[in-house]
């Protein structure tokens, strides 16, 4: 039996490969420095053995493979064991390419906006149409109670990101993906520690694009100029999806009902028919579309995609509902970027017209804390009436780079918005707790545990009754 050791792989990412890694027969097992539930409960589950820190007694003579993340650099006491000794080594994406994805039909959807989203609908809709393909998201898909599902099908649907690869490799996973079908939803600026620009970025999914086989698909957003200039450089087969008058696949009639947003779809003008999904705002109807045209091109019929898409329980983290407290709901959503924040907003105030919506957000990833979205955050919170905002989690940053959250605030305050920095977590769940009133909307933004803060909300609100 191979013996496979994992470093340097974050959270979900670790706890999926080694998953999959072990369907295949692999003994696995993999090393990090912090892991606490509900990860490290999964691994447990899955009789994978977690080690705590890093450390050369990690590395034992009888692996014959390590798989080495983008967490860690050279310094890494398991990565300079590695070396020295010439352990065969390759990164996460070179691991899914050269166990799983040869032999199968890959299906990358990407994107900078929606990519964990897509990826479930598409292998929900997949799987529910018998299909029967493999998935590999990078969030927990409720209807996989997961991040990932092994199928005896052709198709293999994976979340196709653009972060880079490993130290040694910094060009994007998703070059790595082998796409037969690529769906690229949208392009912007993001990951401001890797890309210096938008046009860096541009060039990362041109290569995609070129990646695609004579005889694959190209699906584009009909509705974001800068994806839908990937459809002339390619050589495959192309069809744009989206909103827009003109698009291949176009969503069309939307309106939201008791939480499910029903629209019909045309393709090529034709009338196909209409669906609906259990999922807020304009953005999700663009990732539905992405799945019904991937579910067209592997066979499935309209109406089992519609009855797979109204049966689909939505992705842990992309406005899930944690709880109602004293008649105050609290969501959970991974959004960060301004484009993210400004379109889940946007859902929710299109299905509440006429509640108040509370945005806590915190600014933790690597571009969100720096000044490079400065002004866009300021027109981000539009559709919320109240804005909560702590510090910004990067202080390494220099001030001339760091996110001003006091520039926020004002430029806030001056739209019209009630705005306030309120550094401490406690303090913000203490003006929640004092302030918000029954069917008032709260959501909380970041894209990491910000301290356990929607707990910490529903405990202080639910104690309002005593």
């Amino acid at each position: 039996m191979k013996r496979i050791h994992l470093i340097g792989i974050c959270g979900t990412a670790m706890a999926t490969l080694a998953a999959l890694l072990k369907s295949r027969g692999y003994d696995v097992r993999g090393s990090d420095q912090n892991v606490y539930p509900p990860m490290s409960d999964f691994l447990a589950e899955q009789q994978i053995t977690t080690l705590q820190g890093y450390s050369p007694d990690h590395i034992s003579d009888d692996l014959d493979l390590v798989v080495v993340g983008n967490a860690i650099s050279r310094g890494n006491p398991e990565l300079e064991d590695v070396l020295d000794r010439k352990i065969r080594y390759c990164s996460l994406p070179e691991a899914v390419r050269d166990h799983f994805l040869w032999g199968s039909r890959s299906v990358v959807i990407a994107g900078t906006h929606g990519k964990t989203t897509t990826t479930s609908l598409t292998g929900w809709v997949l799987t529910h149409g018998g299909a029967d393909p493999s998935v590999f998201v990078g969030g927990i898909a409720e209807n996989f109670a997961g991040s990932y599902r092994i199928g005896g099908g052709r198709e293999f649907v994976i979340e196709g990101d653009e972060y880079d690869s490993a130290f040694f490799d910094k060009t994007a996973k998703f070059l790595k993906y082998l796409p037969d079908i690529a769906v690229v939803n949208n392009i912007e600026y993001d990951h401001a520690d890797i890309y210096a620009d938008l046009e860096a970025i541009r060039v990362a999914f041109r290569r995609l694009v070129n990646l695609v086989p004579r005889r694959g698909l190209l699906l584009v957003g009909a509705d974001d100029p800068e994806a839908s200039a990937l459809a002339p450089i390619a050589r495959c087969r192309v069809e744009s999806f989206g909103l827009a008058n003109g698009a291949d696949w176009q969503a069309h009639d939307i309106r939201i009902d008791n939480g499910m947003t029903r629209f019909s779809v045309r393709r090529g003008g034709q009338p196909i028919g209409s669906f609906e999904v259990p999922l807020l705002g304009a953005y999700n109807v663009r990732n539905a579309l992405a799945a019904i045209a991937v579910g067209a091109a592997v066979g499935l019929s309209p109406d089992t995609m519609a009855d797979g898409l109204r049966r689909f329980k939505g992705v842990r983290r992309r406005l899930q509902l944690r709880g109602t407290a004293n008649g105050v709901a609290v969501y959970d959503d991974f959004a960060h970027h301004p484009t993210a924040i400004a379109e889940t907003l946007a859902g929710v105030r299109s299905a509440y017209p006429d509640h108040r919506i509370w945005a806590i957000f915190e600014p933790r990833s690597a571009t969100s804390c720096r000044k490079v979205f400065q002004s866009d955050f300021a027109r981000a919170f539009g559709p919320a009436d109240r804005v909560l905002l702590p510090a910004v989690f990067r202080t390494t940053l220099p001030d001339d780079q760091r996110l001003s959250i006091d520039q926020l605030v004002a430029d806030l305050r001056a739209g019209g918005k009630d705005a306030r920095f309120i550094p401490a977590v406690d303090d913000i769940v203490a003006t929640v707790a004092r302030e918000a009133g029954r069917g008032d909307l709260v959501v909380v933004m970041s894209n990491g545990g910000f301290d356990d803060i929607h707990q910490k909300l529903l405990t202080a609100l639910e104690a309002r009754r005593h």
